[in-house]
């Protein structure tokens, strides 16, 4: 399969213009999380993601919509895939090592590394902080809802936050390894999407191998 293309942001600080960066992500095009690997999760939300690359940081804007909402947890590194939750996994290096970055509908954030599912490693609060979210839910956590909702959330992740690779700012040319995913573990419709297939009889996104390759151009 050939790399998944991530295009370069047309401006060098997407932070500085946060409606105008989620403006433009609006633009690019739309990739679905829709996989379903699990049958007997059966249930499908509608959910794409876009994502580009400035220096020093990568940009994923995700498009939701649900059946069912919840998001109990406001504290990052909290459990946020029990919630209404987006997930980028990614291996920057040819190490093994992953990082997981795992946020809910209101822009709860957690942040691990590791080389497996078990053990894995919290990345610190002062990291976490550099993350930058903008839920178009606000951020008041909120018990689960059910109806028709439609939801966004805006994340610029900072190469900093892969604390034990030295990832150059300038981005172009480079090769990652990732999957971009969407969950309710304890919602009323659990479900467990993918963007590149994960083929284990049970849901599990810690699999390294079966992520897609990247490429920064």
């Amino acid at each position: 399969m050939e790399p998944f293309k991530i295009p370069r942001l047309p401006f060098d600080d997407p932070a500085q213009d946060p409606a105008g960066l989620s403006a433009h992500m609006d633009t690019l095009p739309k990739e679905e999380i829709g996989v379903i690997n699990w049958p007997e999760f059966s249930y499908k939300p509608e959910v794409h993601f876009a994502v580009a690359w400035a220096p020093g940081m990568i940009v994923v804007k995700y498009y939701v919509r649900e059946e069912v909402i919840r998001a109990r947890f406001t504290e990052d590194n909290a459990p946020v895939w029990k919630d209404s939750c987006v997930e980028f996994f990614v291996a920057p290096g040819d190490d093994g090592v992953y990082y997981n970055f795992e946020i809910n509908c209101i822009g709860t954030c957690l942040a691990e590394k590791g080389l497996s599912r078990s053990p894995r490693e919290k990345l610190q609060p002062e990291v976490i902080e550099h993350i930058k979210r903008f839920p178009s839910l606000g951020v008041a956590p909120f018990e689960e809802k059910k109806g028709d909702f439609s939801w966004e959330l805006l994340a610029i992740i900072p190469v900093a936050s892969f604390v034990d690779h030295a990832v150059e700012p300038d981005l172009q040319g480079k090769t990652f390894r990732a999957n971009f995913y969407k969950c309710g573990d304890e919602l009323s419709k659990p479900h467990y999407l993918t963007w590149n297939p994960v083929r284990t009889p049970q849901p599990d996104y810690h699999r390294p191998e079966f992520f897609r390759e990247i490429l920064f151009v």
